[in-house]
């Protein structure tokens, strides 16, 4: 169990990089999505599920209606 905290943790930085160092939102949106899968499987290997739940749900929705608005931004030529 400690082993897949330890991968959970891994993956969550991993993500946040991902997230920051990419320069195209469309890879980007990838990094964000590792990271916050990570995050909640985190928080539900500490036994807080509904929590995760919660910002699996708010985090990552808003999140990503922000990546369509500035992809659907970059792709108007006008």
């Amino acid at each position: 169990m400690t082993y897949f905290v330890l991968f959970l943790g891994l993956c969550f930085v991993l993500g946040g990089l991902a997230v920051a160092s990419n320069p195209s939102p469309y890879y980007g949106v990838v990094g964000l999505v590792l990271a916050s899968v990570a995050g909640c499987g985190w928080l539900l290997s500490l036994g807080i599920s509904f929590v995760s739940l919660v910002l699996f749900m708010v985090y990552l929705g808003g999140m990503l209606v922000v990546f369509v608005y500035s992809v659907s931004l970059a792709a108007d030529p006008f």
